[in-house]
């Protein structure tokens, strides 16, 4: 069986869709919708801007999302792609949105307004410079909880952000606090990496950007998906679509529990990974999890010729 994977921030890159938005009218009705949605030309930043353009939280969110849906619908509409094998579908963090549009959970023009607020407010909620993400390689999550209860946080926030793949997992807080952790990481002879993010993602000093996208959830349409979404808070599947707002609430300042979705997913009979998007991070972050499964992604017209 097959599971439909969607990238988050951090794979956008300028003139992503150029080649699908010049081969199918599909993709430009789609980019023409979300211009219309948002009052602003995203469309030209997508495919004549450059990588500094997208760079901005709120740009970056509503740009993956449509590129990611563009993608999709190309396959879904203009290939004879069989979707019965799909069992799952699921999103690393603003990836979930992309998988919302893509079951039909939310309407296109919701899940680009979402994630342009999203992106807004996630950027609003710690001042520039105050707030940091690091990457820490080569401890398993045990281990580096174990790290983490060992060290004086009294001073700030050091919390896990995303646990992506054995080995790589994600730290967010505020910028002193990591800093310090980073120079015991070195004491423990272990690599880490502060990101180029613009924000804090995925801790609790997300939580005031929370609670501003709680408002906008509750008005927002949703349904029950048309396929089974795997939620980055539970690593489990949504049963229904009220629990879906309550978990999208959550996930701004909670953990991203991605290697565990994928490990549910394999238990559950998924032994082929399709990522769907620019970039093919998820599609090396599968691989680092379970060598055993196939782990391919879309990003030109090729991959999909490739696929069947």
């Amino acid at each position: 069986m097959k599971a439909i994977i969607f990238p988050g921030q951090g794979s956008q890159k300028a003139g992503m869709a150029s080649e699908f938005q010049g081969n199918f009218k599909i993709v430009k009705d789609i980019f023409e919708r979300g211009d219309e949605a948002l009052k602003f030309k995203l469309s030209k930043i997508i495919l004549d801007g450059s990588d500094e353009d997208l760079k901005k939280t709120e740009i970056t969110q509503p740009a993956i999302l449509i590129t990611s849906f563009a993608i999709f619908s190309v396959l879904k509409r203009e290939f004879n792609f069989d979707f019965s094998k799909i069992k799952y579908i699921a999103g690393h963090s603003l990836g979930e949105y992309s998988a919302l549009v893509a079951s039909e959970s939310i309407s296109l023009e919701d899940g680009l307004k979402l994630v342009h607020e999203r992106g807004k407010l996630m950027q609003a909620a710690v001042p520039d410079g105050q707030g940091a993400m690091l990457a820490v390689m080569g401890l398993d999550k045990n281990e580096l909880n174990s790290l983490l209860k060992k060290f004086d946080k009294k001073k700030g926030i050091c919390e896990i952000a995303n646990d992506n793949s054995p080995g790589q997992i994600i730290l967010s807080g505020d910028k002193q606090t990591l800093v310090a952790f980073s120079n015991e990481l070195k004491i423990e002879k272990k690599r880490s990496i502060f990101l180029p993010v613009s924000a804090p993602f995925h801790c609790t000093l997300m939580k005031p950007a929370a609670e501003s996208m709680k408002l906008l959830l509750e008005k927002t349409n949703f349904k029950n998906p048309k396929m089974q979404l795997i939620s980055n808070v539970t690593a489990l599947p949504v049963e229904k679509e009220g629990n879906m707002k309550d978990l999208l609430y959550k996930q701004i300042f909670s953990q991203v529990r991605w290697r565990e979705s994928i490990n549910f997913m394999v238990k559950n009979d998924i032994n082929d990974f399709i990522e769907i998007g620019p970039g093919k991070v998820l599609s090396g972050l599968v691989k680092r999890t379970n060598e055993k499964v196939l782990a391919r992604s879309i990003t030109k017209i090729d991959d999909i010729k490739n696929l069947q």
